[in-house]
């Protein structure tokens, strides 16, 4: 593929120098303060360029936009944690509150939405790699970000750069190949990029899929939902929406335990040690044997190799 449109934003250092000092960022939630205007300058695998704010100004970086989305600010540190830009949730939602002008107790909480605009294979450069910025950047400080024709002037200028840089070591991970020919000096022939799913759009798209609902008790409340993996990342598993289950805090982990699992033909089972090792368990073992509720698209719905894995595999049965 080749890339038409691209948007420049402008970036926080704080938040940069965190992201660059980690080693293999899969993905990035580029925060804005306020959720109330959405982002829909460019489209699902566009480019989006980091930009330092005055008086650094350089470009320091770019990844692929994949989603936007408004989100609770504690949803938004369940999902991302540190690829949030920050070390700890108080250390985001103080910086957050102080670009809002907000320091309430209610506010410090986190109650609050914020703009999530999701960026997965971010590279980040070091700071002797930086990329001069648009020469038509506006020069007044108000602008906050802008869209660019990446098929000429500033725009091919910073992408054929930004790739440039991106070529050199081992930064550029989380794709599928690699981001150009290396014997186009452009970058402009057309090229096969896929960027993966890192945890937090993992999470999310596994939320859409399930419409916000537990597979297993059709539970809405959010603070309790997570996505599970059927065959964990730890042990090759991917983050793709037909590995994912959506399931209830608790169910989780006894997922991931091997207490129970779902069977091919998407039913739960909870496994008979669960009794044994805890002379408990009843109100799981009334759930035993029911479908699980599904997502309507066939491509979301869980793998049935993946599902036949964790029954051989990790179902204490």
């Amino acid at each position: 593929m080749s890339f038409e449109t691209g948007y420049v934003g402008l970036t926080d250092p704080d938040w940069y120098s965190f992201l660059q000092s980690r080693s293999k960022v899969d993905e990035v939630n580029f925060w804005q303060p306020h959720g109330d205007r959405a982002f829909r300058a460019i489209n699902r695998g566009d480019l989006f360029f980091f930009k330092l704010r005055a008086p650094f100004k350089s470009l320091v970086g770019f990844g692929f936009f994949q989603r936007y989305e408004s989100l609770p600010a504690w949803l938004a540190w369940d999902c991302f944690g540190e690829m949030n830009g920050a070390q700890t949730y108080e250390e985001m939602i103080e910086r957050i509150c102080s670009l809002r002008g907000e320091k309430s107790s209610e506010q410090l909480a986190g109650d609050f939405r914020i703009g999530c605009i999701m960026i997965s294979a971010p590279v980040f450069f070091k700071p002797d790699e930086q990329i001069a910025p648009p020469t038509d950047w506006a020069k007044s400080g108000i602008q906050q970000g802008k869209r660019y024709d990446l098929r000429a002037g500033e725009g091919m200028r910073i992408m054929t750069e930004c790739f440039a840089r991106a070529q050199s070591g081992s930064r550029y991970w989380n794709i599928e190949r690699g981001i150009a020919a290396e014997e186009s000096p452009r970058y402009g022939n057309p090229t096969t990029i896929t960027p993966r799913l890192g945890q937090g759009l993992f999470s999310l798209e596994v939320r859409d899929a399930y419409h916000g609902a537990c597979a297993i008790t059709n539970e809405h409340s959010s603070p309790v939902l997570e996505a599970a993996h059927i065959v964990p990342y730890a042990r090759g598993g991917l983050h793709r929406v037909d590995n994912g289950i959506l399931l209830r805090r608790d169910l989780h982990r006894l997922f991931d335990l091997g207490y129970v699992t779902v069977s091919s033909d998407y039913r739960f089972r909870v496994g008979s040690r669960l009794r044994q090792e805890f002379n408990n368990g009843r109100l799981y073992y009334e759930l035993n044997g029911q479908s699980i509720h599904l997502p309507g698209q066939t491509q979301l719905q869980p793998n049935k190799e993946y599902l036949e894995w964790h029954e051989q595999t990790l179902f204490k049965g």
